[in-house]
């Protein structure tokens, strides 16, 4: 039995992925990656970028990831946020943390995720991610470039699931919430 897609639950087409068909390349050039599923070692390359939000208990060595010279952090966050994707969400914690660190190229970003029609889902992040912070400009950026995009009829993730509590010193209870950068 193979686990569903994020695009079977909600219900969306897939493409055939000129982005998948490169990562399942990097991924089989790699030594230690054979027996991982593609979101496994997509995690383990979010991790050895500083995307530490979600971990594997064993993740590959850094030495076996692609450099970003062979898959950018743009690609990296959409290829994370595809459709055909197993259902995981947390597979979309790390790609939201490398976005709310604001160093991504935008323009890149943008174009790579309409190729690979991850608007939807990144549209659907961005209105998370900006529940917490309004004025985050990254963020900000994706919803106002799909901003035509419908929104998705299931909930792609929590909002809490993209932030930290930042706590005030001696109490219990978050005093408000930051993006996880």
């Amino acid at each position: 039995m193979t686990d569903a897609t994020l695009a079977q639950r909600m219900a969306l087409t897939t493409h055939q992925s000129p982005l998948r068909f490169k990562l399942e390349r990097l991924k089989a050039s790699g030594d230690d990656a054979g027996s991982l599923t593609l979101e496994a070692w997509l995690l383990d390359v979010a991790n050895a970028r500083g995307a530490t939000v979600i971990r594997r208990p064993k993740a590959l060595p850094l030495s076996t990831c692609p450099t970003e010279d062979d898959l950018s952090n743009e690609e990296l966050v959409v290829a994370c946020c595809q459709p055909n994707a197993v259902d995981h969400p947390q597979l979309l914690r790390p790609p939201a943390q490398l976005i709310s660190r604001g160093q991504l190229d935008m323009a890149r970003l943008i174009l790579t995720a309409k190729r690979e029609r991850t608007g939807r889902i990144l549209a659907e992040l961005a209105r998370q991610a900006l529940r917490v912070d309004p004025n985050h400009d990254a963020w900000k950026r994706l919803l106002k470039a799909f901003a035509n995009e419908r929104p998705l009829r299931d909930t792609l993730i929590h909002w809490t699931r993209l932030a930290e509590p930042v706590m005030a010193f001696g109490k219990a209870n978050a005093q408000s919430w930051r993006l996880v950068s």
